[in-house]
């Protein structure tokens, strides 16, 4: 599951069964969540030469817990906006992220 949010850039994977990745591009995004998220001892392991360079390694509570602190600091009426007032986010590859979708679905009552 890819999670592009306020917060960061996240891919959850479940690696074997009860273990799950929380998966993201730059540390930054996972020092986000738990700086925000209370989740006891969970350190952010580093893997360079990885298509995602840092991880958190969890079970399925912790899973639960990240996407219900998603749905409840959900503030915004417009993501993208929301994007573009978010200084530690990377403007550019939501956006670029967007216009692939818009372009594969449509948009705008265009089917």
């Amino acid at each position: 599951m890819w999670l592009m949010t306020k917060h960061g850039f996240y891919s959850i994977v479940e690696k074997a069964p009860g273990t799950f990745h929380v998966r993201s591009r730059e540390r930054r995004d996972l020092e986000n969540l738990v700086a925000r998220i209370p989740i006891p001892e969970q350190e952010i392991t580093d893997t360079p030469g990885h298509d995602y360079a840092a991880r958190l390694i969890v079970d399925a509570s912790v899973v639960r817990q990240i996407l219900v602190f998603m749905a409840e600091t959900l503030d915004y009426d417009n993501f993208k906006d929301r994007i573009d007032r978010t200084t530690d986010q990377r403007h550019k590859p939501y956006h670029e992220v967007w216009h692939v979708m818009y372009e594969a679905l449509g948009g705008y009552g265009r089917p």
